[in-house]
């Protein structure tokens, strides 16, 4: 199976296909894509991650700017991956198939399904939260069905869903941060906490891992793009942009409202008339757990092709909505680091390899190949991620810290070695080297 642009002579579709077949609508331009990334950006968990980074870094200053490096380097990561999609019309995990072949593409495939039906559950979860902050604990039940539902029916007409946000809710939300911002920045600012300082580039991490996670997603809408150059600036630039600001929001709070990432929201709820900008943002909010749901469902198509899509979704929002109703939020930063370190090397061994090894030829078809070289790069870069950053998960990181104390003579980590920036230097290298090795050897 070859996936193509849809012919200009051919009447064109105004939603995504229903199984994954070659002709996938072209129909959004730049305006489409910056406003869909943009709202994706804006999201509750902004300012929860925020107070993390300022909790990390301890430091006013440091904190904003780590936000903007880690965010830069996310968006730069995200936009290489839109690209994916327009140019080979395939969605994100089949475009994979130009990495691994058909069958080595099975396991980001799985990967990607796992971490997309946490993200729906966790987002369906936080607007619970933010909705009981507002109202009253008794009715979380209520909310998470509300917001499983309204999920779910976005993923079912994704397109549809796309115009929607473009149109009514982009100002809605605007209006909302602007009032925010003010509110926070028209208070004192206080010092930071000292008692959870990491360090900047561990900071810098947690920010990008909360960009790229969006990565393994960013095909799927791309690939109705009209061109490469609106794919790549639409989705780095609107959601970049987006979670700067609401990352940093999350960091203003913490040094004006004396908060931190377990009562940023509840925080800014207290602020005058925050319940009603809360609120907006609570109801923008469901677009994230859409997005996630409607990615569970292309990941899935990967491998089950030939299934109406809309019943997946429906399968999909029904785990998530269930899950949320019974799972606490849990360890949300060590969550970050683990998807990152997956993730922020897979994908940057893809857009090396997609741009400098295979000139944006990649073969997605039903018989592509397994190619070698790509799943070693990746491996290294996992590998250098964990050496720099094992992160604290039980049972997981012991393993990375002795080998991490090995490499690095018993001595600590300099403080100016960043897990993500460093991944994805090793990823982009090996990339390249194994993909001249590959090259070398057909010739």
């Amino acid at each position: 199976m070859a996936f193509t642009a849809v012919r200009k002579s051919t009447p064109v579709p105004t939603e995504a296909p229903l199984v994954l077949t070659t002709d996938a609508p072209r129909t959004l331009g730049f305006w489409d894509q910056f406003t869909l990334w943009g709202n994706l950006g804006i999201s509750l968990f902004g300012p929860v991650t925020g107070a993390l980074v300022a909790a990390y870094t301890g430091s006013l200053v440091k904190g904003l700017l780590a936000v903007v490096v880690g965010c830069g380097m996310g968006a730069l990561v995200l936009g290489g991956a839109a690209v994916f999609g327009s140019q080979t019309g395939a969605p994100a995990m089949a475009s994979l198939r130009g990495l691994f072949g058909r069958r080595g593409s099975a396991a980001p495939t799985v990967l990607n399904i796992a971490q997309n039906v946490g993200w729906a559950t966790m987002e369906i979860i936080v607007i619970s939260q933010a909705a009981v902050a507002v109202t009253s604990e008794r009715w979380r039940w209520l909310f998470v069905i509300l917001a499983g539902v309204l999920a779910t029916a976005m993923a079912v007409r994704p397109l549809g869903s796309v115009k929607l946000l473009r149109k009514f809710m982009v100002w809605l939300v605007l209006l909302a941060s602007v009032y925010l911002f003010f509110q926070v920045l028209s208070k004192p600012v206080h010092d930071l906490p000292q008692d959870s300082v990491f360090g900047f580039w561990p900071a810098v991490d947690l920010a990008a891992a909360g960009v790229v996670s969006f990565a393994p997603l960013a095909a799927d809408y791309t690939r109705h793009s009209r061109t490469n150059k609106a794919a790549f600036a639409g989705s780095a630039l609107g959601y970049g942009l987006a979670a700067i600001l609401y990352y940093g929001l999350g960091v203003l709070a913490v040094a004006t409202l004396q908060t931190n990432s377990a009562d940023v929201i509840t925080a800014l709820v207290t602020l005058p008339a925050g319940a009603i900008a809360l609120f907006v943002l609570l109801v923008d909010e469901v677009d994230e757990a859409y997005a996630n749901v409607y990615s569970t469902t292309m990941a899935a198509h990967n491998l089950v092709g030939h299934l109406d899509r809309r019943w997946i979704s429906v399968v999909i929002g029904v785990i998530a909505t269930v899950l949320a109703l019974f799972v606490d939020l849990g360890n949300y930063t060590q969550f970050l680091y683990l998807i990152g370190s997956v993730f922020i090397p897979l994908f940057a061994v893809a857009i090396a390899d997609f741009f400098l090894v295979s000139r944006m030829r990649w073969d997605v078809s039903d018989t592509a190949p397994f190619r070698w070289q790509p799943a070693a790069a990746w491996l290294c870069g996992f590998v250098a991620y964990q050496l720099v950053n094992p992160g604290t998960v039980g049972g997981w990181s012991p393993f990375w810290l002795e080998l991490q104390s090995t490499v690095f003579a018993g001595h600590a980590v300099p403080g100016w070695l960043g897990a993500t920036y460093t991944s994805i230097v090793v990823s982009m290298v090996a990339a390249v080297a194994f993909g001249a090795i590959g090259r070398r050897r057909a010739a």
